[in-house]
């Protein structure tokens, strides 16, 4: 009884997580992957080191404003809008390495390497639209591969016997660049790229949050968890040269059925608001927003030590700020290793 306790909970975990961390960087308001493993046993109450490695895919290539979806043309003759995006492809390589002192207390490190390739026609979309303004040779690109922001995380899972409830404090840190990435080709080529698009966001960020997880039934499980990011600190300060994302909020809940001791099936709602970035560098105009995504996935255990993960997010529902090109789905795929 005992063992099966122990897989449940492990599996419990690595679910729980799955939703706690925040986006490692964003290239919109809530585009990014809400589901998040960057350190995948965080909620363990096991002393000793565990590692996680994880994939991020987030295609953003679907144009839309508000609720719905939204043209060129919306975009190019509204007079507050900046640049047409067509598309920005994301790829997160997160690292995350956790240290558990005691059942009650662990902290980790969560390291990404972030690849992203992003076409806009910048100079190219005074109003009136005309269809050849979007036109392949008006297009500009930029490829990029980097370090992104780091972040370290402390928890607390004590409160109760089970150590199924706990608190999350932490700190991004500006690792990442602001300001390295320039476009490559076309129209635009040698100029910088937008702030929100770089691998760093130049801020130290605080992150707060807060779990709880319980069995249910004979075949369920649940959690709920919530977590908040602003920042404190921006080296992007100086007046026409400043930057500070907006603040993003977190509320996950989601189920898990346990009737097979190797796989998981689980499947989370995640909701996520973000408000607009500010400063001379920010497009405070595009960058705000509510979104609420279904994510099913599933846990594999092939042993007490080794567990895999595969989860598919789908936004159901939005409410934008602006014009913004946004995923029609993302993908993640983990691997969790304990010592």
């Amino acid at each position: 009884m005992r063992h099966i306790y122990s897989r449940r909970l492990t599996a419990m975990a690595l679910f729980t997580l799955a939703s706690l961390a925040p986006q490692l960087s964003q290239a919109c308001a809530t585009c990014g992957c809400t589901l998040n493993s960057d350190a995948a046993a965080g909620f363990l109450p096991r002393t000793g080191w565990s590692f996680n490695l994880e994939y991020t895919y987030i295609n953003q290539n679907a144009l839309r404003h508000g609720s719905g979806t939204a043209s060129a043309a919306d975009v190019v003759n509204n007079p507050t809008t900046g640049e047409l995006e067509q598309f920005t492809k994301n790829h997160y390589l997160n690292l995350g390495i956790t240290y558990g002192f005691n059942p009650d207390w662990n902290l980790s490190l969560i390291v990404p390497y972030v690849r992203r390739d992003h076409g806009s026609f910048t100079d190219q979309t005074s109003a009136p639209f005309d269809p050849s303004q979007t036109d392949p040779a008006n297009l500009s690109e930029s490829h990029s591969s980097s370090i992104g922001d780091m972040k370290v995380l402390l928890r607390y899972q004590g409160f109760l016997p089970n150590h199924n409830a706990g608190v999350v404090a932490g700190i991004k840190l500006p690792t990442g660049s602001d300001s390295a990435t320039n476009f490559s080709s076309g129209p635009s080529a040698g100029q910088p790229l937008d702030t929100s698009l770089q691998a760093g966001t130049g801020s130290t960020d605080l992150i707060l949050g807060a779990y709880y997880y319980q069995a249910l039934s004979q075949n369920w499980d649940g959690f709920a968890n919530f977590t908040t990011q602003f920042a404190v600190a921006e080296r992007l300060e100086q007046p026409g040269n400043n930057f500070r994302p907006g603040n993003q909020n977190n509320l996950s809940l989601g189920l898990r059925y346990i009737t097979h001791s190797i796989w998981t099936p689980q499947l989370q709602l995640n909701l996520t608001h973000k408000s607009a970035d500010q400063g001379a560098l920010a497009d405070d105009q595009d960058t705000a927003g509510t979104v609420a995504y279904l994510s099913p996935g599933v846990n594999i255990q092939f042993n007490p030590q080794l567990s895999a993960y595969a989860f598919v997010q789908k936004p159901i529902a939005s409410q934008l700020q602006g014009y913004q090109i946004f995923p029609r789905w993302t993908a993640t795929l983990g691997m969790h290793y304990a010592l």
